[in-house]
């Protein structure tokens, strides 16, 4: 979990004053490997995982996938603070498939001194299949937040990936957005013999270049950020059946676009609130399992 690379970083390297970073309590890691087991059924075979980061088991909920291993990411740590640092490794070997999702949204606190890392990995071997769909990410204001994801993924698996982003904390007080100091967020892909795929990264500093201006965010409050890698006839009808938009009377809109070297498709939505965001990203990767493994997802939970 090494950011010196990341110059945009540098005038948040102050150590925090209470807890320094790599405090027990204060480097979460997590790791979790999926492999179909002698009947053919998908598990999950390895879990290992460090404080903050809390998981416990897969479930079989998915009505619309049975046999869908189901996980949720929990952290006993309250909001991410001034030097936390989250490491997050996720294997799905050959033919096994899996969906993993987070507990609740997760909280950027306020920033004195240093900042909050993310790194993920994940690594999808031949004929794999793998939902990342997290609950949004809620800046406050100050937060200094960086994420890097490295994906490793093998020509014919398939992983839908997703993050959403607010804008800070919309209905408290009078009302905190784009108040944060800065996000950098990273995401890149490569196959299993080192050939790049694609590489995108975003920095956000709200008082150097405010977000909400024509041509950026333009007025919306939520942004979520989806990225399919699936082989090119997969994505060739997804992106055929998907519908770029602009509505303004419920203050949404969304894009699509091919990402390079064949890798998969790029999905953005924009909206003024959480839940019709969050309801966009859920049908789409509907259409994803529909095309990949001939199954809808079902409908959320009411209390999600």
């Amino acid at each position: 979990m090494n950011f010196a690379a990341a110059k945009e970083m540098s005038p948040y390297l102050e150590e925090p004053k209470a807890m320094p970073v790599g405090t027990p309590g204060k480097m979460g890691y997590l790791f979790l490997g999926f492999e179909l087991d002698d009947d053919g059924r998908s598990i999950m075979r390895d879990l290992e995982r460090h404080a903050p980061l809390i998981v416990q088991q897969e479930l079989y909920f998915d009505e619309g996938m049975p046999e869908m291993p189901c996980v949720y990411i929990l952290s006993s740590g309250g909001p991410n603070v001034d030097g936390d640092r989250y490491e997050q490794r996720f294997v799905v070997r050959e033919g096994a498939y899996a969906h993993i999702s987070t507990g609740a949204a997760t909280k950027l606190a306020e920033m004195r001194y240093n900042y909050s890392g993310l790194t993920q990995a994940f690594e999808l071997e031949e004929d794999s299949y793998l939902e990342y769909l997290p609950e949004p990410t809620i800046p406050c204001r100050h937060t200094r937040f960086i994420a890097d994801t490295a994906i490793r993924i093998a020509p014919s698996a398939t992983l839908f990936y997703s993050e959403i982003y607010m804008s800070g904390r919309k209905y408290f007080d009078r009302g905190e957005t784009f108040q944060y100091d800065i996000l950098s967020v990273c995401s890149h892909a490569e196959r299993p013999d080192g050939e790049q795929l694609f590489r995108e990264k975003f920095i956000i500093r709200p008082e150097m270049y405010p977000p909400s201006t024509l041509g950026a965010m333009n007025g919306y409050d939520v942004f979520a950020n989806v990225i399919v890698l699936t082989p090119p006839e997969n994505a060739d009808n997804i992106y055929e059946r998907t519908q770029a938009f602009i509505d303004r009377e419920r203050r949404l809109a969304a894009g699509i676009t091919r990402l390079p070297n064949d890798a998969g498709l790029l999905y953005k939505v924009l909206g003024e609130e959480t839940a019709p965001v969050k309801r966009l990203v859920r049908e789409f990767c509907s259409s994803v399992r529909q095309e990949v493994k001939g199954k809808p997802l079902p409908e959320e939970f009411p209390w999600r």
